[in-house]
């Protein structure tokens, strides 16, 4: 069965929103404490808000993709997303930032679960994971290929950064309505009968909470890795170019890589792999903690984690959609959205807390110790997994 060329579409403009929002989003700090004079303390709860709201609301918005389609959703979203991320210009204190943050999160919980569900519903059942690995390294390298000129840009001022950002969400609008042609595929619900009923059984799916009870350790990692250990390195003393570098390093093996891994391991499942990334996380965290270099401490573990990303960032979603019923794939993607949301939003709390405490290699020691102990109940839940339902 051959791939719907659709999916270049929605690969396409998941790339350009990636990359319009993180242009933005990245700098948006600096502008909101040195321009708008609103302390870091207020930014960062701010930012926080629209992060929960964005996994909240995910479950929701999924569910709802699956009763009236994902097109119209996707669309609206892109469309409202326009508005509403140049509209930070418009802050002037605490009240309007929360307000632009409420917006945002309000807009940004649709595209994820949405965009994921739409392409799993596009791709053959046995090409879903190389299509969602196609996907995550297009969002990889846009994220830096946005952040890359958006300092720049900034530089000009932030009216014209605001202007790209607004732009690259339009060009996303454009897509879904001239480019995404003819019908959808779209399965028929078995179980819930309602928008509100099918969130809620996402939730009250034991096989499915017994599997986010042990694969969030994975987006926790993914935090770890992209707010947590520049600060790590930074503490130890590494300079921000070495860590540009070395987070460089990480989405070029994940580009370089994820596809025909992907497509070598998508034959057995996704759950079988999923141990093995445990692992390779782990090892990644025990190199932060015990290599005393700390340019090789960084260096080792941030390859290796490298590794265990290359495999959960397609296996995962792949397997929660395998745990979906007919007719409520995006209300599961969305639910996942979720428990992604807050473990990585919890990164940086969880671990500054951590590090007061105990230091730098007593925080990565419990993580790698953790992410052992995740990896292996997936790898012995793995037959109970396989045996649920498939789709």
């Amino acid at each position: 069965m051959k791939a719907d060329k659709r999916i270049r579409v929605v690969v396409a403009a998941n790339f350009i929103a990636v990359a319009a929002r993180m242009s933005l989003v990245t700098f948006l700090g600096i502008y909101f404490v040195h321009v708008a004079g609103i302390s870091l303390a207020t930014v960062g709860s701010a930012f926080l808000v629209e992060s929960l709201l964005r996994g909240t609301l995910a479950p929701l918005f999924g569910a709802l993709s699956d009763k009236v389609g994902r097109r119209a959703l996707l669309l609206a979203s892109a469309l409202l997303t326009a508005l509403v991320l140049p509209s930070f210009l418009l802050v002037t204190g605490p009240a309007t930032l929360f307000l632009w943050s409420t917006a945002l999160g309000i807009t940004g919980s649709v595209n994820m679960p949405v965009a994921t569900a739409l392409l799993l519903d596009l791709a053959p059942p046995e090409r879903r994971q190389a299509a969602l690995a196609v996907n995550y390294t297009g969002m990889s390298v846009a994220y830096t290929l946005g952040v890359m000129p958006a300092g720049y840009v900034a530089q000009q001022g932030y009216g014209l950064l605001a202007l790209v950002a607004s732009l690259g969400y339009v060009a996303v609008a454009a897509l879904y309505t001239f480019t995404l042609r003819g019908p959808l595929p779209l399965e028929r619900s078995q179980g819930a009968s309602n928008v509100l009923a099918s969130t809620a059984s996402v939730l009250g799916n034991p096989v499915f909470l017994v599997f986010a009870a042990l694969a969030w350790v994975f987006p926790f990692a993914m935090g770890q890795v992209v707010t947590v250990s520049p600060l790590f390195a930074a503490e130890l003393g590494l300079h921000e170019g070495t860590i540009g570098l070395v987070l460089g390093g990480n989405s070029i093996l994940v580009a370089l890589l994820a596809v025909p891994v992907a497509t070598r391991v998508e034959p057995g499942g996704p759950f079988r792999p999923l141990g093995f990334a445990a692992l390779m996380v782990c090892l990644g965290f025990c190199c932060y903690a015990w290599i005393p270099d700390t340019t090789m401490a960084y260096l080792a573990g941030t390859i290796v984690f490298s590794f265990g990303e290359i495999v959960f960032s397609s296996s995962v979603p792949a397997a929660v959609a395998r745990l979906a019923p007919a007719g409520q794939r995006g209300a599961y993607q969305g639910g996942w959205t979720l428990v992604s949301s807050i473990a990585m939003g919890s990164a940086l709390v969880l671990s500054g807390l951590l590090r007061d405490a105990a230091g730098w290699a007593t925080v990565w020691s419990a993580y790698a110790l953790l992410v052992l102990a995740a990896g292996a109940g997936l790898f012995l839940a793995r037959g109970f997994f396989i045996r649920s339902r498939t789709s």
